[in-house]
């Protein structure tokens, strides 16, 4: 078993499905190289390039959970952890994790037109609670659904919504009639939708996306190592190149203390997401599944407000300039750190369901 910076905890029997997944990445998702791309969408509408949405859905990646005899790749946690992160280390705009939400409640026929890119479902679960699994008062019922779904990430790229309502799920069409999208900006240049349904017609779905939305929750946990390796990676760079007195600023021992603080949190954060889809690959038990996915998350989250801050102070004023990559990172994380449930939640919940565990916690 290897801990290779870049990489989950890569056991014998995924190494070679991460490897091959990794690689295929970088062809739309590269580490290196500027972030030109990324610049340009933010706070456009979409605000991510359709282009390359289809050449994602080509590559197999919305139906990297869908069985193969359903035509998904089949792929385990590991597989779409090591994808998710790869995708947080480009800043990646399209809403891969919430289509592979949606997939795991669409038919046969919906679920092909979102696998090829001909369409683009994305879920609509949350209300004000903030809560994943609370009690909803949105409803269907007579094929129509009333309520009011919030932070729908990258909403107006969506050619319908899974709606969830307190008698299941509806697919609500984005252009029906009584369906009405705000959109607000967020931080990092994306947005996210208001979806209010006023008697909106709507398809009943059948199934539950309880257990996808745990591994959604885990996936962006992976988005947020993701950037985390990227920007720590650009971070080092600049404190071997940046030289004051005459030395470069790397060889500072404050800083190189600061630095190694931030690699211990960057590799605790990669040992947790790692531990926790082998959990998820090995078990469908709620509750182990819902602790190790809220360990890894609060890690996440936390872990990557704190390196994306610090990069920015390591890096001095430069990093506060708009042109500055590093400051994309901190952005990124300030929208994506509260996605699925911000590190208080998830440790609340840590100590609900596993209240006698003997090691740190989240």
């Amino acid at each position: 078993m290897t801990n290779e910076p870049g990489g989950m905890n890569e056991g014998a029997g995924h190494a070679e499905g991460i490897r091959l997944i990794r690689e295929s990445a970088a062809a739309v998702a590269p580490r290196q190289g500027g972030l030109r791309r990324i610049r340009a969408l933010r706070f456009t509408r979409p605000g991510f390039d359709p282009a390359i949405w289809r050449e994602i859905c080509a590559m197999g990646w919305v139906g990297i959970r869908i069985p193969e005899g359903q035509g998904g790749a089949g792929l385990g946690m590991a597989e779409y952890c090591a994808l998710a992160e790869e995708f947080g280390a480009a800043l990646m705009p399209e809403p891969l994790i919430g289509a592979v939400l949606a997939t795991a409640v669409l038919p046969a026929a919906l679920l092909a037109d979102q696998l090829s890119g001909r369409r683009l479902i994305l879920p609509a679960w949350q209300e004000k609670t903030g809560a994943l699994h609370a009690p909803l008062a949105t409803s269907f019922s007579n094929g129509g659904v009333f309520g009011h779904k919030i932070f729908v990430p990258m909403a107006a790229g969506a050619d319908g919504f899974v709606v969830t309502a307190r008698e299941g799920y509806a697919l609500v069409p984005a252009s029906a009639e009584g369906v009405s999208l705000v959109l607000a900006d967020t931080q990092d240049g994306g947005h996210f939708g208001a979806l209010s349904c006023d008697d909106a017609p709507a398809s009943a779905l059948a199934g539950d996306f309880a257990a996808a939305l745990e591994e959604a929750t885990l996936a962006t946990s992976a988005y947020l190592l993701g950037l985390m390796d990227r920007v720590f990676a650009l971070t080092l760079d600049y404190l071997r190149t940046r030289t004051q007195f005459g030395r470069k600023i790397g060889s500072f021992q404050a800083l190189q203390h600061r630095s190694a603080d931030l690699k211990i949190q960057l590799e605790l954060t990669r040992a947790s997401v790692a531990a926790a889809a082998d959990v998820l690959d090995a078990t469908a038990e709620p509750a182990s599944r819902q602790a190790a996915v809220s360990r890894a998350k609060a890690r996440a989250s936390d872990a990557a407000l704190r390196l994306t801050r610090e990069a920015i102070q390591l890096h001095g004023g430069i990093a506060y300039t708009d042109e500055y990559d590093a400051g994309l990172f901190l952005r990124k994380a300030m929208v994506v750190a509260n996605q699925f449930g911000s590190s208080a939640w998830h440790r609340a919940r840590f100590a609900a369901i596993a209240p006698d565990s003997e090691d740190e916690g989240p």
